[in-house]
């Protein structure tokens, strides 16, 4: 068995909204076991025995689809994949004066289109690091929405191809 974590895009902004209840329920009719839901924002933990995680992938958004009623997408990861991200936060996750983000993509090319588009940014201000898959960044509290960066994300062209999570909301999802 292989423990995933599934990151739902958009979900519950935006007009697309799944109580944890039905996403549960949906997971675990797609006969999957030890299926759990982290806070509100479309996180999913779940085990399989499947060894295609691709056609895994396609199966939940369909599902997800059909079921809600959205053009879902999903971010699909092992537990130890997810384990790996975190570890490799390049900044100090302990800072309680930052915001430690994780980006995702539904493509690598989606996160070197992200990264050119933002050009260099100010590490004091906005520090930002590629990972493996992933894009770290780090602002100041209460800047999340301000800093160049965060612009570049929240244009329209990225929402459907990024989601993101807090590295504290990640860490929730190895318990």
């Amino acid at each position: 068995m292989t423990r995933y974590i599934a990151l739902l895009r958009g979900v519950n902004v935006g007009g697309v909204t799944i109580r944890s209840a039905d996403l549960r329920e949906l997971v675990t009719s797609l006969g999957f076991d030890g299926v759990r839901t982290v806070l509100a924002s479309g996180n999913v933990v779940f085990d399989s025995d499947r060894a295609d995680a691709a056609k895994l992938k396609r199966d939940v958004e369909r599902a997800l689809s059909e079921r809600f009623g959205y053009e879902a997408w999903i971010v699909l990861i092992t537990q130890d994949e997810l384990r790996r991200v975190i570890d490799a936060f390049p900044f100090d996750a302990e800072d309680a004066s930052r915001q430690p983000w994780v980006i995702f993509a539904s493509e690598a090319s989606a996160i070197d289109d992200l990264l050119d588009t933002v050009g260099e940014t100010d590490p004091d201000v906005d520090p930002v690091q590629r990972g493996d898959g992933v894009v770290y960044w780090n602002p100041v509290k209460g800047t999340t929405v301000d800093t160049p960066f965060a612009k570049v994300l929240a244009k329209s062209r990225f929402k459907p191809t990024t989601t993101n999570r807090n590295l504290r909301t990640l860490a929730k999802l190895l318990d």
